[in-house]
């Protein structure tokens, strides 16, 4: 089994409940804007994918835990219902948080119970693994949405108690590769999710990638040489949204005594200024990009890199950052690439769209990513935020050009 599979869906679901240790009643139930969700709504959507995709397709005599609760929760899956409104989640004041922990509670039971009594069930399985992968979105995804919450707070209150030290600086190098025809998108026996196959070929061009991503100090200078008033760097519709929104700096930096200052979920610290820059849009990285006579790679590029580091067998030690303490990147020593894997997610050039060959799983999981295939940009990379294990080199995740609240950094291309 199925024991194990249980195990890791026990493992994943406390993970999720030990993210709120911190965080009172009133925390987990404001929203601060559109795009972010309530840690409440977070809790109990990750179990309502498991109650409606699993439960109710494979339990005997399934009955809702709470019947409304079907409607409260769906986020986008249009072919099992109607949906709450995503820019009012925080209106649910009820359920209250607690209702919504028993509900975890009482669907973590019958789970393990449906596991037991159907050990050899590949479809339920599969299903299951997808249900726990998607909960690790959403871990990341609680992180960064109560990272906003508390941005909007003067008290500028903390998630973590301080875990870091100052990053040390890393000299930029230049590092190429000799491009021509390559494999790009999953390619193994494991899990993936299915914007990420058919594995193809593509064609590229010699090129050069930055040796580690841009630092807070690197886009401090951005920012003195007139980076925000000078419309030559910026995308038509990126100047639009830079003007409109009033940006001047990157979402969570805070000029305060004559020094930048940045909100992290340590609360508000100096900037550290080796450190990768953090929550920057496509716009703003794409405009950096051109402000340093370079360019943002593809995806196939990045994809191309992080394939010949780990072909070369080197640690993966040496491309992550163990940060599931800190919340918080610090800079690599390394020769060679760095940076690639579990420090920030990556704008790259690509819009996101469907490989070769793409075609979304039918029924309402075929919701899960093709439908967001339009007017999107590829982030590839993870963060240091993302799950220990769910970062791969072919994973795809997509923002819309004007994000910022995620985790997203700058790596440099240029043509060889």
């Amino acid at each position: 089994m199925t024991n194990n599979l249980f195990e890791n869906y026990k493992l994943v679901r406390q993970h999720t409940a030990a993210l709120t240790a911190s965080l009172s009643a009133e925390d987990c139930c404001v929203q601060s804007m559109p795009e972010a969700s309530p840690t409440k709504w977070h809790l109990a959507h990750t179990t309502w994918f498991f109650e409606t995709f699993v439960l109710e397709a494979f339990e005997p005599h399934f009955a809702p835990f709470n019947a409304a609760f079907r409607v409260l929760f769906n986020s986008y899956y249009n072919a099992v219902g109607d949906k709450h409104p995503r820019p009012q989640r925080g209106l649910l004041t009820r359920p209250a948080l607690d209702e919504v922990l028993r509900y975890r509670s009482d669907v973590d039971a019958r789970m393990r119970t449906l596991l037991a009594a159907q050990p050899d069930n590949a479809a339920l399985q599969q299903l299951v693994e997808l249900g726990l992968h998607h909960e690790q979105q959403h871990q990341e995804l609680m992180l960064t949405d109560i990272k906003h919450l508390f941005s909007r707070n003067p008290l500028f209150p903390a998630y973590a108690a301080p875990g870091r030290q100052a990053s040390d600086p890393v000299v930029v190098h230049w590092q190429p590769f000799e491009g021509g025809l390559v494999q790009i998108g999953y390619d193994g026996g494991g899990f993936c999710f299915d914007n990420e196959k058919p594995r193809h070929s593509v064609y590229l061009q010699p090129f050069e990638l930055a040796t580690r991503l841009v630092s807070n100090a690197d886009y401090a200078a951005f920012i003195a040489a007139g980076g925000y008033t000078e419309p030559a760097y910026w995308l038509a519709e990126g100047w639009d949204w830079c003007k409109a929104q009033g940006r001047g700096h990157p979402l969570y930096w805070h000029w305060q005594g004559n020094a930048w200052h940045e909100f992290t979920l340590h609360g508000l610290v100096p900037l550290d200024h080796h450190a990768p820059v953090l929550h920057v849009s496509y716009f703003e990285a794409e405009a950096y990009a051109r402000w340093a006579g370079v360019r943002l790679p593809t995806e196939a590029e990045w994809e191309c890199a992080a394939a010949r580091l780990e072909n070369n067998k080197k640690s993966a030690s040496s491309a992550y950052v163990e940060s599931a303490s800190s919340y918080y990147p610090c800079s690599i020593q390394a020769s060679d690439m760095g940076q690639l894997l579990g420090v920030a997610w990556q704008w790259t050039q690509s819009s996101y769209a469907p490989y070769p060959g793409f075609h979304a799983p039918v029924g309402a999981v075929g919701e899960y990513n093709g439908k967001f295939m339009v007017n999107q940009y590829v982030l590839r990379g993870g963060s240091c935020i993302t799950p220990a294990g769910h970062v791969r080199i072919s994973y795809r995740n997509f923002f819309p050009s004007s994000a910022c609240w995620q985790f997203s950094g700058i790596r440099l291309a240029r043509d060889a």
